[in-house]
């Protein structure tokens, strides 16, 4: 129920918002951006509108509030809203503004390597550091992930100390779940969590009650592999340690599920050919070079596919009904295929497919595009060959159509694997290539076996 109220009440200020801005009410509007509306909200806000208003929004926002939304923008945006502003300026609304040190670094990543530096040059020895510390990690591993503000303790101290070690801070770092426990070598040694710090005897010592079970992740973890275990482990931090178990930082669950978010991003992008940080409101010229390439990619793989045809002119024009039955063959072929691709692309990236079950599901997929083969071959060969009087078409399209759906599980299932040995993303190749192999594979099969059927005949 509060859920709903506060969603009718953020959509009945985003209206008033839109009102304000088609009358022109620009002091309103400045209200509402500074003072009415959340950072998320304001982030929607510029993330649906048109370049023109956006900028206008942006004008409008005071530069600490500037700085606050910029976590809630994509990376095309925000290289945007930045691209006019000097270094200083840069460092002013990220790392010197009011927002988590990781969630600067990711801004900083979105920048050209050179405005970075010169971002970094203005900085302060303490900030910059800190920044540096991170940028040294690629950002899709752990490293990159990590934010270094952490509360660290010893584990000799009672937890009298604790309590009061942590009420000299004016606060605690957001998503704080766990004091971290190092020695003197600032290894990492165990975890406190807060919850059973606040119900123990204040007399005793950290250790007596520390965890020291726990997962402790290398700072080149990748990142898809962070999201797996915060998600089976069902964790809200995790502290990030180097190759000797020194503590580097720690990663909170607000990344993680960034990290996810845009990990199924790029899956439904990619297959589209698109990249997930893709602006909807990109300008037109923009948005049309990038779609041309993959349009043009797609046009050579048509092109393969009608040279498969032309070869078989002479029996198309022999057997007109081929021509209405052909895309039947490779229409199916390419929706198995891509249920399975979708299917193995998923299992990889949840960590469920490896090379020891990659046999079995291979196996089991083969069973069923046979199953499948033979149930709609069955129907659309009784049904081809009662439309046209010909049994012989009938069962031409029904062998055809099975060969295909069992080419098009097993092209599926493999893939993925190829292309990742390959280096190649399976999102944003597999489509393309599985698009090709299936109608290839099904016009080849097709209209051969047609026509060594009707000369034989």
């Amino acid at each position: 129920m509060a859920a709903t109220l506060t969603n009718k009440s953020s959509s009945s200020r985003m209206r008033t918002l839109n009102r304000a801005l088609e009358s022109g009410a620009l002091n309103q509007v400045s209200r509402m951006l500074n003072h009415t509306l959340s950072r998320a909200e304001l982030g929607h806000l510029l993330e649906s509108s048109p370049p023109r208003t956006r900028k206008i929004l942006w004008e409008l926002l005071d530069k600490k509030r500037q700085s606050k939304i910029l976590p809630f923008l994509g990376d095309e945006l925000i290289a945007d809203v930045l691209r006019d502003m000097s270094a200083e300026e840069v460092a002013d609304v990220t790392v010197d503004g009011d927002i988590d040190i990781d969630d600067a670094v990711d801004i900083l990543q979105v920048l050209p390597e050179k405005v970075t530096q010169d971002v970094l040059n203005v900085m302060d020895d303490q900030n910059r550091q800190r920044v540096e510390a991170i940028l040294s990690y690629p950002e899709d591993t752990a490293g990159g992930l990590m934010n270094t503000d952490t509360v660290t303790i010893r584990a000799d101290i009672t937890l009298d100390v604790v309590l009061r070690y942590l009420r000299r801070h004016e606060s605690i770092p957001a998503t704080t779940d766990n004091l971290i426990v190092v020695n003197r070598k600032d290894e990492l040694i165990g975890l406190l969590p807060i919850s059973i710090l606040l119900v123990s005897d204040p007399s005793i010592t950290v250790r007596e009650i520390m965890e020291t079970d726990f997962h402790r992740i290398t700072a080149d973890t990748p990142d898809d592999q962070v999201a797996q275990l915060f998600e089976r482990e069902d964790l809200v931090t995790a502290p990030v340690v180097d190759g000797n178990g020194k503590l580097l930082g720690r990663i909170t669950i607000d990344d993680v599920v960034d990290v996810i978010r845009e990990d199924a991003d790029h899956s439904l992008m990619s297959m589209a050919g698109l990249d997930e940080e893709d602006d909807i409101f990109a300008p037109v010229f923009k948005t049309s070079r990038r779609r041309a390439v993959w349009l043009g990619i797609n046009l050579l793989t048509a092109f393969l596919a009608s040279a498969v045809i032309g070869m078989f002119e002479a029996t198309l024009e022999k057997v007109v009904a081929l021509a209405i039955l052909m895309p039947i063959v490779a229409s199916m072929g390419g929706i198995a295929g891509s249920q399975t691709l979708t299917l193995v692309i998923r299992g990889i990236a949840t960590g469920h497919i490896r090379n020891n079950n990659l046999s079995w599901l291979l196996s089991r997929e083969i069973l069923v595009g046979l199953i499948n083969g033979l149930l709609w071959g069955s129907a659309v060969a009784i049904t081809a060959a009662l439309w046209f009087s010909d049994i012989t078409i009938g069962f031409i399209i029904g062998g055809a159509l099975l060969i295909n759906l069992v080419i098009a599980v097993f092209s599926g299932s493999m893939l993925p694997s190829l292309l990742k040995s390959m280096n190649i993303d399976p999102a944003l190749a597999g489509s393309v290539l599985l698009t090709t192999i299936t109608d290839v594979v099904g016009y080849l099969v097709f209209l051969g076996m047609a026509t060594l059927f009707y000369n034989l005949a």
